[in-house]
């Protein structure tokens, strides 16, 4: 038996992937937000929060003023040195 996609059809499956979407990203969303109040943050999170380069990241990693581990191909870094080195930094 032949079925027949309407553009109501079509319409509507746009409007289902749409939403599953928007419910995907917010589910990102609080996730990034949780990893802020952990102790160890990823790299993405580093950048967002203190609004730097990747480049700088790594600076601040392969220079010593930060504290990282690496897991699985993901640096993560320590939020207590993240918030001493920039309190130290906003002092001067």
């Amino acid at each position: 038996m032949d079925e027949i996609v309407t553009k109501e059809d079509l319409r509507q499956f746009g409007l289902l992937l749409f939403e599953k979407i928007q419910g995907t990203l917010k589910e990102i969303n609080c996730s990034e937000k949780v990893s802020v109040d952990s102790e160890w943050l990823k790299s993405r999170a580093v950048r967002k929060l203190l609004d730097i380069s990747p480049g700088s990241v790594q600076n601040l990693r392969t220079s010593g003023k930060i504290r990282f581990k690496k897991v699985f191909g993901s640096y993560y870094y320590n939020r207590e040195d993240l918030q001493k080195l920039f309190k130290d930094a906003t002092e001067r």
